[in-house]
């Protein structure tokens, strides 16, 4: 469902979009499957979204259901700011995990510098965060230098190679934004603080 709100969030329409109408008829062909498993009388899904408090979650599928396609919403449901934010943290570990992965194994790092330039604009895009800040300097500190290190001589008929140092530099980032994604510390989920409340009311 989450996917589906993302997909409607961007604002295209099944008549826009084939690969849209086709996926958002199977999703809610999924989510009636669903329904057949609840005792009988089976509840109409719009009833059972806002029975369990789905449809607040997930606003703009029950705009969906019920209009046949997406709406602009009057207001910006209170859950987007939760995606949002869930969204950067898995991008950020994603990526980490990634450059490290490469920075170990690749025969070339040719593409190093423009991995870690991608990793540096999201966390950029968080404010506030010790954390980030101080990689964020680390990598500012080095990267000119780390990606100079890369050009190849010209006539070189060799993949450019990080030196050693420049590899435990990357190590020590990627391992370092791991950790801290997936630690959670109270400085990474004050933003989601609205969205527990939101969601805690739903499951008391």
């Amino acid at each position: 469902m989450l996917k589906f709100q993302e997909q409607l969030g961007q604002g295209c329409s099944p008549e826009e979009s084939d690969t849209f109408q086709a996926q958002g008829s199977e999703i809610l062909d999924q989510m009636l499957q669903c329904l057949e498993h609840l005792p009988k009388p089976m509840p109409q899904l719009e009833d059972y979204l806002d029975m369990i408090g789905l449809s607040v979650m997930f606003p703009r599928v029950e705009v969906f259901l019920i209009q046949g396609s997406p709406m602009d919403m009057l207001e910006r449901p209170p859950m987007d700011e939760y995606f949002f934010h869930i969204a950067k943290l898995n991008q950020l570990l994603v990526l980490s995990q990634q450059l490290e992965e490469d920075v170990r194994h690749l025969g070339s790092h040719k593409y190093i510098a423009h991995q870690l330039s991608v990793i540096y604009q999201v966390i950029s895009s968080f404010r506030g965060i010790q954390v980030f800040t101080e990689i964020k300097k680390d990598i500012e500190a080095n990267f000119k230098q780390m990606k100079e290190s890369l050009v190849n001589v010209e006539g070189s008929r060799h993949e450019p190679q990080l030196a050693a140092h420049y590899i435990n530099w990357i190590l020590e980032i990627t391992q370092s934004l791991t950790s801290v994604v997936l630690s959670l510390p109270e400085e990474l989920t004050n933003d989601l603080h609205q969205a527990v409340f939101f969601v805690s009311q739903f499951l008391s």
